[in-house]
């Protein structure tokens, strides 16, 4: 696992190898207990943000393994509810990805976003298995890492010297033989989750759940349209992984994404916005960031810490911060005043203050330095659920295996592909699956309907291809986008029109394009080459976006729930 920079501090700041079981399949019925049991709505526990639609909240109890519901303790699962406010078409179960994201406060932030799909649909959010129950202090299933189990020093992952190794593989090691000491993390899986998925449908008394993922979320969602066919109803994957291979797959392609996305659109966008600061050219900015990286080093800040912020940058927000990181030492390496270009200006204010405790003009290097030290991971306490569902859907792949993927995307992906394949704890994770997952069955095939940005640098926009064509489902590209997340989260009137026509009007589109929304401080989009073609002719202005606080730290807390270390 990589130390990570601004990923989890950005969201306070802004808000056994045992024998396999077919899939879809249990041991025992599932007793009435479960099927039965009465649901209270009440208040819950979470505030609710600006834009978003209050929700009642419920907490049900599902068996700790549906292979053998009598076996075990029980687990507790919270889940919430926004209304539909007119003639009622079913339950859309929402998911923010991970794995490990709880979703209960998502229902009503996608519902006050999207009120014509509310009019028809009650939102469902919960918090899956092993997540916890957001608002309160239950965190969920957490790993206890020994701190002395962990490298001491800054790691600098260019560094190939043997000992530079073996201190980077400690963490995934120590990560890896934590989490799967704890009991329950052999039942923290998208299997089990499904499973409760389909007990929350039956609670609510529907026939189908229909259902919005986003990022994991589109392997969750597919994976229960395979398990469960006949009560799979609507289904939208935005952001995919490639659901119809290797979840594992999805993170191994990190350090070929994240490059592509910086390369290619963030150090262009740096050089429009930052001449004067980081240079005029995509070159000068890249020679730039290179000093910058020395800089901070001298500062504490671990070489690969500074790389990491150009991993999983998926966000508007993540953008903003990592180019005051960048502006301020800037400033400071080569004594020049700090000056924001005026449609930025706020935002740099804003984020800067919020996260460094100064805005931009006064933020110094050594500010920096903090912030980030601050927002160092405290390793003896990890997200289980995120490593469980990771490496537990499915047989991983060695600790070698990954060194040898270091060696090869090093070289071609220097910010993360040296690192990637030494820190992560998949390649030390011992236990089998209990259950298989399968592929997509046709009969559900027409109900799936997959959005994806070309330069999103968290799910792969090739992912997101093989699975459409492996599956036979259409796919909506959105040209030149460059963030995390598309439906409801990036004002693309072209992406929310099309995906409300299939959940509203039970019209599918067909495989299309829609025109991606300018950059931050931009009032056009400019055009890259990739993997998806298409005309700007009717490229969408910053004008005919809708511009939402809500919408914009949607997107940036599932982009951090996302960020792929």
């Amino acid at each position: 696992m990589k130390k990570q920079t601004l990923s989890r501090f950005l969201i306070t700041a802004v808000l056994l190898a045992v024998p396999a079981v077919p899939a879809g399949t249990a041991t025992a019925a599932t007793p009435d207990r479960y099927t039965g049991q009465q649901v209270s709505w009440g208040a819950c526990p979470f505030p609710v943000a600006a834009g978003a639609k209050p929700a009642e909240c419920a907490v049900i109890t599902v068996p700790r393994d549906w292979a053998n519901p009598d076996s075990g303790v029980d687990l507790s699962v919270s889940v919430s509810r926004v209304a539909a406010t007119g003639e009622r078409l079913g339950a859309l179960l929402v998911n923010p990805g991970g794995p490990g994201g709880q979703g209960s406060s998502l229902a009503g932030a996608l519902a006050g976003l999207e009120p014509s799909v509310n009019e028809r649909y009650d939102f469902i959010g919960m918090d899956p298995r092993g997540t916890g129950h957001e608002g309160t202090a239950d965190a969920g299933f957490a790993c206890q890492v020994p701190a002395e189990r962990l490298p001491q020093g800054p790691l600098d992952a260019r560094d190939r010297s043997a000992a530079s190794i073996a201190e980077h593989r400690k963490t995934p090691r120590a990560i890896a033989e934590a989490c799967q000491s704890d009991a329950v993390a052999p039942f923290v899986t998208t299997w089990q989750t499904a499973h409760d998925m389909d007990l929350i449908r039956t609670l609510l008394g529907d026939a189908k759940l229909n259902y919005l993922g986003y990022s994991y979320g589109t392997w969750l969602g597919a994976k229960y349209a395979s398990l469960f066919p006949g009560h799979a109803g609507k289904v939208v994957l935005d952001s995919s992984v490639d659901f119809e291979g290797r979840l594992q797959a999805a993170f191994e392609a990190f350090p070929k994404i994240d490059q592509r996305q910086t390369d290619e659109v963030f150090v262009p966008w740096l050089a429009r916005q930052f001449p004067a600061q980081l240079g005029a050219s995509p070159s000068e900015v890249k020679q730039k960031i290179e000093r910058l990286r020395g800089f901070y080093a001298g500062l504490g800040v671990a070489p690969d810490q500074f790389d990491a912020l150009f991993v999983g940058n998926g966000s508007e927000i993540r953008w903003i911060l990592v180019a005051a990181v960048l502006v301020a030492g800037a400033g400071e390496l080569d004594g020049t005043p700090v000056q924001p270009p005026a449609a930025l200006a706020g935002q740099l204010d804003t984020w800067s203050t919020a996260v460094f405790g100064k805005r931009l003009a006064q933020l110094t290097g050594a500010d920096v330095a903090r912030g980030l030290a601050a927002a160092e991971p405290d390793y003896r306490k990890v997200s289980g659920t995120r490593y469980a569902v990771a490496c537990g859907d499915q047989p991983t792949k060695t600790a070698d295996w990954y060194q040898r993927l270091s060696d090869r995307q090093g070289p071609q992906y220097p910010i993360f592909g040296w690192a990637y394949g030494l820190t992560e704890p998949c390649g030390f994770w011992s236990d089998r699956p209990r259950q298989t997952l399968t592929g997509l069955p046709r009969e559900v095939a027409g109900n799936v309907l997959v959005v994806q940005g070309e330069f999103d640098p968290q799910t792969g926009y090739e992912q997101a291809r093989s699975a459409v064509r492996a599956a036979g489902v259409p796919l909506v590209s959105v040209d030149d986008a460059a963030f995390h997340g598309q439906y409801a989260l990036g004002g693309n009137p072209c992406v929310d029109g099309m995906v409300n026509v299939f959940l509203v009007a039970n019209s599918r589109p067909g495989s299309a394009t829609c025109l991606g929304v300018p950059l931050p401080g931009e009032d056009r989009v400019f055009p890259v080459a990739g993997p998806v073609t298409g005309s700007h002719s009717a490229a969408v202005s910053a004008a005919d976006t809708r511009d939402s606080a809500l919408r914009t730290a949607l997107r940036h807390r599932i982009g951090e729930l996302n960020d792929g270390r």
